[in-house]
């Protein structure tokens, strides 16, 4: 698994319904639009309805600046910076424990396939900030895994401790959480009815301005870049969606594909025919957190976990001929409206 987790284009695709700004649907009511960039470069787009705009633009960059403080390990003195750069982080914020108690849930959930610690191993195979393409050879693999482990985390309230040699990365959730924080405040507000979409992660909550349940499409991972091509159709009633994927990310050495995902349980890269991951659940945090999980596990033990838990998922995976085929959770299949893929 990848902490620094990539966004693939073409993956989650926003099905626009209605104006890009402001559309009138009654003598009161008002749809929304706001756009904007935070975590660097990572888009985002709210869309809500309302008699007024009681939600703006600045409310929405300041919630997401104090979220970049808390969480982003581009900034020196971050939460996160200061805990990796110390070991110690004293007095954390509520955002950082609301995602170091989510971390720990889906890590135990997964038997550790979801674990933010994982950063050391991602660089090593050449997926870090460096970007060095080679392959770590057996001992290298060994002593960083012992820089690796989210139950070396020590944590309450009051004080996050950890070995200074581990690095602490929540990108593989943050997107997540940051739709929940922006669902949070439109929900302070009195609005009930949204769309939020930060990065790829959506969540969604009552009607959009046609007054229908708010629609995204789930796109074809296989064309190429400059390609668009829907696989399915997904009703968001009153959910969240968090997707990713494997299959843009990867290097060749020789005739060896070395995919960006690392299983932080082997410190080796993972090799399994699950091409693309949505889940789907009650807060964007978690649907982004097993997501990530899932491409570590792959498809067997991604449909055991969705049909024990409390979440539901739409898989893409490639079947032995080379064709592509899907899996759509029970609870999902009502909600999903597939367009000429094999289930």
């Amino acid at each position: 698994m990848t902490t620094r987790k990539i966004f693939f284009r073409g993956i989650v695709l926003i099905v626009v319904l209605g104006a890009l700004y402001r559309v009138v649907t009654s003598s009161k009511t008002s749809l929304f639009h706001i756009t904007g960039q935070t975590m660097g470069t990572i888009s985002y787009n709210v869309k809500y309805l309302s008699e007024d705009k009681v939600v703006k633009k600045g409310q929405i960059d300041s919630l997401l600046r104090a979220f970049n403080q808390s969480l982003s390990t581009y900034i020196p003195n971050s939460e996160i910076s200061t805990l990796n750069n110390t070991g110690t982080l004293d007095e954390p914020s509520q955002m950082f424990r609301q995602v170091l108690n989510k971390s720990q849930v889906i890590n135990d959930a997964t038997n550790g396939a979801f674990d933010p610690t994982v950063g050391p191993l991602v660089g090593a195979w050449g997926f870090g900030a460096d970007k060095a393409l080679t392959i770590p050879d057996s001992n290298t693999v060994k002593s960083l895994l012992s820089q690796v482990g989210f139950a070396r985390i020590s944590f309450d309230a009051q004080k996050v401790t950890m070995d200074t040699s581990m690095y602490l990365d929540f990108s593989a959730i943050a997107k997540g959480y940051a739709v929940d924080l922006v669902g949070e405040l439109l929900d302070s507000r009195g609005i009930s009815n949204y769309l939020v979409e930060i990065g790829g992660e959506v969540s969604a909550k009552g009607l959009n301005d046609k007054e229908k349940i708010w629609s995204i499409g789930i796109e074809d991972p296989m064309v190429e870049m400059d390609e668009r091509k829907l696989l399915a159709i997904v009703h968001l009633d009153n959910l969240s969606l968090a997707t990713s994927g494997n299959y843009r990310n990867y290097y060749k050495v020789g005739d060896r594909i070395v995919a960006h995902t690392i299983d932080p349980r082997t410190g080796y890269n993972t090799n399994h025919n699950l091409l693309s991951a949505s889940v789907f659940a009650a807060d964007c945090m978690t649907a982004d957190a097993f997501a990530t999980a899932f491409m570590v596990i792959g498809k067997d033990s991604s449909i055991s976990l969705v049909e024990a838990l409390d979440i539901e998922a739409f898989l893409i995976y490639q079947k032995p001929d080379g064709t592509l085929s899907s899996y759509t959770s029970e609870g999902l299949q009502p909600l999903i409206e597939m367009n000429k893929l094999d289930e």
